[in-house]
């Protein structure tokens, strides 16, 4: 048998193997050491989003000009996340995020020191590429060191770091920009980044149940195609991309609005509005519970629900029923992409951690259409605009999960009649 193939072989059987289940202090070191890395994540990832307004400022540029750096953080993310995981198969989980995390703190230090638009729109697609070797290598990660029952829900613990760091990075550099300006908050953000990149990296033990494979391109190639050629995880991808378009969009936004009449909020109060990203961290943080309870299509159902319903009462004038449009975006936001990220680290038996980054291009590739899209969108159409183009997307969710559903129903019909 070839060297690739005793590769594939290997790691089939490794994942085909049902783990024992995971003592209580080693579970609990790695989802700490995850929630850590994903507070970095999300508050390196996402630090000029809250910080749009004072940038477009600061350099004399529209919204739209001003959001490409976000937009241009998560493409880089999307177009390195596969090659990293790649090296991950190769040189470790462990290992490729402890450098991914250190590389994407040293930008962070350099950023806030950008002297155009152009070059900080170039660091931060450098950023999102040295970033992406976290999110793919650390459900992977997961997947091969717990037991199947606790994987879903140490991914949505590891989601709830993304809203930990997403909510402290926002709500931090909103007070700091306004006391000392968007470049002393970009500075906050690279701490931030530089004490969790620490906790993570003193907490997450080595991994157990790894087997480093070769590296060989034209069989992680084939690999990728396999991921691609199957319907279920097509539609988990495309789900994942779909939401996070529409929560890019409005955060992408919610600064200019409440920064505008009829709020005119400051920037440290606009800025704390993403506290609202707790209530993330409890939603996926559930995921496990209610997946159980719900099935994959009814967590589904629940989220998309819960997001339109907010995305509606976002359109009031009352800041009470902004704020809480933006609760139920945010929590039925995270619930779904952990269902969706989560499903797919259950549904494949080898190449995890290619499908884990396949699941990560079309969620950032989500973020940056979706991002730049709003910040257009809103210049053109104002709040109601972006809104329509939100449930849009909403909407193509849901027609994928309901195809989902009749095929299942479909397909239970046929064997209850073939029986």
């Amino acid at each position: 048998m070839p060297t690739a193939a005793k590769g594939v072989a290997a790691t089939a059987t490794a994942s085909a193997t049902p783990l024992p289940t995971t003592p209580s202090h080693v579970r609990t070191r790695i989802s700490l050491a995850l929630f850590a890395i994903g507070v970095a994540t999300f508050a390196m990832l996402f630090s000029t989003q809250a910080l749009l307004p004072g940038i477009a400022d600061g350099f004399g540029v529209r919204a739209d000009q001003a959001s490409w750096t976000v937009s241009a953080t998560t493409i880089g993310l999307a177009v390195a996340v596969l090659p990293l995981s790649t090296l991950s198969e190769r040189f470790g989980r462990r290992q490729t995020m402890t450098a991914s995390v250190a590389v994407a703190v040293a930008l962070s230090a350099v950023i806030p020191f950008a002297p155009d638009l152009t070059t900080l729109i170039a660091l931060r697609a450098l950023q999102g590429a040295a970033i992406a070797g976290i999110p793919a290598s650390a459900t992977a990660y997961l997947a091969e060191e717990l037991h199947a029952r606790e994987t879903v829900g140490a991914i949505g613990l590891f989601i709830a770091g993304n809203s930990v760091g997403g909510m402290t990075g926002r709500v931090m550099t909103g007070w700091v920009a306004e006391a000392s300006g968007w470049r002393a908050a970009l500075a906050a953000v690279a701490a931030l980044g530089l004490v969790s990149a620490v906790v993570f990296r003193l907490l997450l033990p080595p991994a157990r149940n790894f087997s480093p494979a070769p590296l060989r391109p034209r069989l992680a190639l084939r690999t990728v195609g396999g991921h691609l050629a199957r319907p279920l995880l097509v539609r988990l991808y495309t789900i994942g991309a779909l939401l996070m378009a529409a929560f890019s969009a409005v955060y992408t936004v919610i600064g200019f609005r409440l920064t505008e009449a009829p709020f005119n909020l400051s920037a440290g109060l606009a800025g704390s509005v993403f506290v609202i990203y707790l209530v993330g961290t409890v939603s996926s943080g559930s995921t496990g519970p209610m997946l159980d309870r719900l099935g994959r299509r009814g967590a589904l159902y629940a989220a998309i629900g819960t997001v339109s319903t907010g995305l509606v009462l976002s359109l009031s004038d009352s800041l009470a029923l902004v704020l809480a449009g933006l609760v139920l975006i945010t929590g039925g936001f995270f619930f779904g992409h952990a269902v969706a990220s989560g499903s797919v680290s259950r549904t494949v038996t080898h190449g995890r951690a290619q499908a884990s980054a396949l699941y990560q291009v079309a969620y950032y590739l989500g973020a940056s259409a979706g991002g730049t899209a709003g910040a257009v969108i809103y210049h053109a159409g104002g709040w109601t605009g972006l809104v329509v183009f939100a449930l849009a997307a909403l909407a193509a969710t849901a027609a994928i999960t309901l195809y989902a559903t009749h095929r299942a129903h479909r397909e239970r019909r046929a064997l209850a009649t073939a029986a």
